[in-house]
């Protein structure tokens, strides 16, 4: 009888290129680590070759894959993620010499977003951005997954999707396009309604587990899915936060950023992604407890670029001080305010609400004045968009002190 060892898990070996500082690759795969453990699968070894630049037929030089081939027979490994994505040609050689599952950065991203995603919207667009990664790689991929099956790189559309031929897919793409633009005008629509009311709108943005979610489960009791795992929550929700004293803001939630996030997603997700663009205010979520922290502050300010988020009032939290054993001054010198937080003790969640307070109210004005009573409806005005500090009857009419928008100024 002949006896089989299954395994529980998938097992990989990580490659990656080291090109500049000696250290950004070694980091650049320990966060590879962490994706692929997200995926359910485990890290068996990695392998990181020093080059001027990544080689465009296989990745890797030839030597390498060598040393590779002996890799993957020691470890009986399932086959290797190498840290950026591969083109076709990349892919096909390196499967054809290694013979063994070959997945690349972006592929593992979208796995991981294929599990997480919940909505509808999540759906389509993680779906859409597989379909036009695939399309370029349809060949590579039908040859890799039709002989292993099953693991990392074959959820989602899966591989029904990988025998259409390209009309197919394109048709499929446009069909997922079209639904998306519905979704991004029913999107519109609410961003239309949320400034019709005049309220300020301030967006979590932040590094993949930075604690966004954490923060507004804290804030609003928005009840979203905290997990240590990267990219555990895909959706944005929308809560409203109450700062005192009768002012309301609204908090909306993002897609965590991460290095080397692909094309496909920052595309696919341009309509999440954008909730930072309309917001008024930018809340940057950093886990201050990562020894990585400068380096994902960088990324997350240069997606914000990427994504035309310019101009707007940013507060910085640095999260998760109670995992910080030895206390320090955090600084970031993009932000407009900068305040050391914790989302499981509620540290600094008030002077948060305070500043927020602060930002709001430079572009309001101060309103102290008798309205006649013939005039009454108009503290229902400023109730609904602005903060009603005090009124009090008095002969003449309504004594009011509040803080009004400016839009509504001319109205009262």
């Amino acid at each position: 009888m002949e006896l089989y060892d299954l395994k529980k898990e998938e097992e990989y070996i990580l490659v990656g290129i080291q090109m500049y500082d000696n250290e950004l690759a070694e980091e650049s795969l320990d966060e590879l680590e962490a994706l692929v453990k997200t995926a359910g699968a485990a890290v068996t070894g990695r392998l990181i070759q020093n080059r001027e630049s990544v080689h465009p037929v296989t990745y890797i030089g030839k030597g390498k894959i060598e040393e590779l081939k002996d890799l993957l027979w020691e470890q009986e490994a399932t086959g290797i993620i190498c840290d950026d994505e591969l083109s076709a040609v990349q892919l096909n050689n390196l499967q054809k010499e290694l013979d063994c599952k070959v997945i690349d950065r972006t592929l593992l991203i979208l796995d991981i977003f294929a599990a997480h995603a919940v909505s509808s919207e999540g759906k389509i667009q993680v779906e859409l951005a597989q379909l036009r990664y695939r399309a370029a790689r349809l060949i590579g991929l039908g040859n890799s997954l039709s002989r292993l099956g099953g693991g990392i790189g074959t959820r989602g559309p899966g591989e029904k999707k990988l025998e259409m031929d390209r009309r197919l897919i394109r048709e499929r793409i446009s069909r997922l396009k079209r639904e998306l633009k519905e979704v991004e005008n029913h999107r519109e629509l609410i961003r239309t309604q949320r400034k019709k009311s005049h309220k300020k709108v301030a967006a979590l943005v932040g590094y993949t587990s930075a604690g966004k979610s954490s923060i507004e489960n804290a804030l609003t009791n928005a009840g979203i899915l905290e997990d240590a795992m990267l990219f555990s929550t895909l959706d944005t929700t929308t809560r409203a936060l109450d700062l005192g004293g009768k002012q309301e803001i609204l908090l909306t939630d993002t897609v965590g950023f991460i290095r080397k996030l692909p094309h496909h997603l920052i595309e696919a997700f341009k309509s999440t992604l954008e909730e930072a663009k309309y917001a008024d205010i930018i809340i940057h979520v950093v886990d201050a407890s990562n020894p990585q922290m400068d380096t994902q502050m960088h990324v997350v300010y240069d997606t914000l670029h990427q994504l035309g988020v310019e101009g707007k009032p940013i507060i910085t939290l640095f999260n998760k001080q109670d995992l910080i054993a030895e206390k320090r001054n955090f600084r970031d010198f993009r932000a407009d305010y900068t305040l050391p937080a914790s989302a499981k003790t509620g540290q600094g969640l008030e002077e948060l609400k305070e500043r927020l307070l602060e930002v709001i109210r430079k572009d309001q004005i101060y309103v102290e004045r008798i309205f006649p009573f013939t005039d009454a409806g108009k503290l229902q005005l400023i109730r609904k968009n602005g903060q009603l500090l005090e009124e009090e009857y008095v002969p003449d009419g309504i004594a009011v002190k509040a803080y009004v928008p400016q839009e509504i100024y001319g109205k009262i």
